[in-house]
């Protein structure tokens, strides 16, 4: 039995994180497959970082290319609270909790993503609008 829109949805998310953490950590392994990444990026997406700053998808892929091993091996990314709020024959709306440790510091953000439908992402579905915003914002930075 396939899953339902919304079980992919949150496997896509959940899945999208793992890479994250994969790409952001240089665990001494192969280089994870970026096209994970791109392929799930929709041509037309928009992210709002918590900032509130308005990222195109060439800005989303240019930043998170370059942050490539970046962070420490103690980073690691949980998601919690999924929850869908609209859903059509065109896609879903799908809210979650993000949160992070990095350095020995914990950050979580709500964030709202809509996910449409395209058989060419990886799971079925592509990130065409996320908005995030702080619930528990680092100590440092506004992003």
């Amino acid at each position: 039995m396939a899953d339902s829109l919304f079980e992919t949805a949150r496997r896509e998310i959940v899945e999208l994180h793992n890479f994250f953490v994969s790409w952001f950590v240089d665990d001494g392994q192969p280089e994870p497959d970026f096209s994970r990444f791109e392929t799930a990026m929709a041509a037309d997406m928009t992210m709002i970082p918590p900032s509130g700053a308005v990222l195109d998808r060439v800005a989303v892929v240019h930043h998170v290319r370059a942050a490539r091993g970046t962070v420490d091996r103690d980073f690691r990314i949980e998601i919690d609270d999924v929850r869908a709020h609209i859903e059509d024959e065109r896609g879903i709306l799908v809210s979650y909790v993000e949160a992070q440790w990095r350095n020995g510091q914990q950050t979580r953000r709500r964030s709202s993503v809509f996910l449409t439908r395209n058989a060419t992402a990886p799971l079925g579905l592509e990130w065409r609008y996320l908005h995030e915003t702080w619930l528990q914002p680092p100590n440092n930075s506004a992003d």
